[in-house]
């Protein structure tokens, strides 16, 4: 029996496995997880414009459409966010190199609150159009995005802590982008402070953020192997 049982512990040995080697550890291309965010990031976009209900057939159609313009102005900012996200989302994966378990985790956490952003958008609408409860509903908005941008920081902290990185990254290029992604949980979390405030405040950051981080991120483009 003893003997049986060599050859694969000598084949995991050739490969500098061990039996109890812990699987969390495994390292993966990150083509399938990109690909993976991709797709929902496309679903996600594709489900905002399902958020905005025609006007019904008992009223003028003109006024009716003209009525829904918190709708429109929700839709709008929040494309915009997610378009940066996933502009942003292929910039950090342009430098992380392999994913491990723990990154497959975080990933799936940044996609399940980006998934969630219809929902979000669909309530600021509704409170924008009835006036009702605006800070509750800018507040429950600004969450979303600051979250958001919560899981963007810690799955490039922790890539980047685990030495994930391409090796062609310099430390300065690293330390930007970190800078940037830390800016926008700060940006973002100031923006849902104010707008519980004063609720337009709060949306006119959310919406001067979507200008700014459409902006190109310093170090963005990885150097080339050699």
């Amino acid at each position: 029996m003893t003997r049986w049982l060599r050859p694969p512990l000598a084949t995991l040995r050739a490969f500098g496995g061990r039996t109890n080697a812990d699987p969390a550890a495994a390292h993966r291309e990150t083509v399938r997880l990109v690909a993976l965010s991709d797709g929902v990031f496309a679903i996600t976009v594709t489900l905002l414009v399902l958020e905005i209900r025609p006007p019904s057939g008992d009223q003028n159609l003109l006024h009716g459409l003209l009525a829904l313009w918190p709708s429109y102005l929700a839709y709008a900012v929040t494309f915009l966010f997610i378009g940066q996200v996933w502009a942003n989302h292929h910039v950090m994966f342009d430098h992380i190199r392999t994913a491990d378990r723990i990154v497959l985790l975080l990933n799936t956490l940044l996609l399940m609150v980006v998934a969630f952003l219809p929902f979000a958008t669909s309530v600021l609408a509704e409170a924008l159009r009835s006036t009702y409860e605006q800070r509750t509903a800018v507040v429950f908005y600004g969450v979303a995005f600051a979250v958001t941008a919560l899981m963007f920081n810690a799955l490039w902290r922790y890539a980047r802590r685990h030495r994930l990185v391409r090796e062609a990254t310099d430390s300065e290029a690293m330390t930007a982008i970190g800078s940037r992604f830390l800016l926008a949980l700060v940006w973002l979390t100031v923006a849902t402070l104010l707008g519980a405030l004063i609720p337009a405040l709060g949306v006119v950051l959310i919406v001067a953020f979507n200008v700014f981080y459409w902006l190109p991120i310093r170090g963005e483009s990885p150097r080339p192997q050699p």
